[in-house]
């Protein structure tokens, strides 16, 4: 008998926990994302996650457990069902991949129709490869203005560099503003 995702995760699901979901279309960078984010450097990932990722990041302000759920089809089912336990959805897109940006809109619109107060950090990675959007651009094609007023919504644009180096202070900000939001979460 399969063990559920829950079970698999010791940390995930324990009430002091500050859960944050994060999701988005395979290939987007979800993984370098986050593991730039616990680590504060560059670990460039080539790998789509094929199930579930999950990473402890401690601040100064909170402990915070990052779930990334692969963003292939066939995963996507599982999406929803971590959504109720979540104090922040991070949705990550690739900005240079023009032609997915009406799925992206799409699946993020649908995520979030049934929960009006539950921010969005939208990163807009690899922000360095040409023929990326910019972050207006950005914002038109994934339909942002229209997600409601009550929403706490950010974009921000991030890449990740060379394997090794520092995060950008773009990642540094996003790290903080998410802690920030976790924090008023609870």
């Amino acid at each position: 008998r399969e063990l559920s995702a829950a079970q698999r995760l010791p940390c995930w699901g324990k009430p002091q926990s500050k859960q944050i979901l994060v999701l988005g279309l395979d290939g987007a960078g979800k993984t370098s994302v986050l593991h730039s984010l616990a680590t504060n450097h560059v670990k460039r990932s080539t790998a789509s996650t094929e199930g579930i990722n999950a990473v402890c990041i401690n601040t100064e302000e909170a402990k915070m457990e990052f779930l990334e759920i692969g963003g292939r089809e066939s995963l996507r089912s599982y999406w929803k069902m971590y959504l109720p336990r979540v104090l922040v959805l991070i949705y990550v897109v690739d900005a240079a991949d023009h032609e997915r940006f009406p799925l992206a809109k799409e699946l993020l619109h649908q995520l979030i129709q049934n929960d009006s107060t539950l921010p969005v950090v939208v990163l807009a990675n690899k922000q360095d490869l040409k023929g990326a959007y910019c972050i207006t651009d950005i914002h038109d094609a994934l339909a942002l203005s229209e997600m409601g007023d009550e929403r706490k919504l950010f974009l921000i644009g991030t890449h990740v560099a060379e394997d090794g180096a520092e995060i950008s202070s773009s990642m540094k900000d996003a790290k903080e503003l998410i802690a920030q939001l976790v924090s008023e979460a609870q």
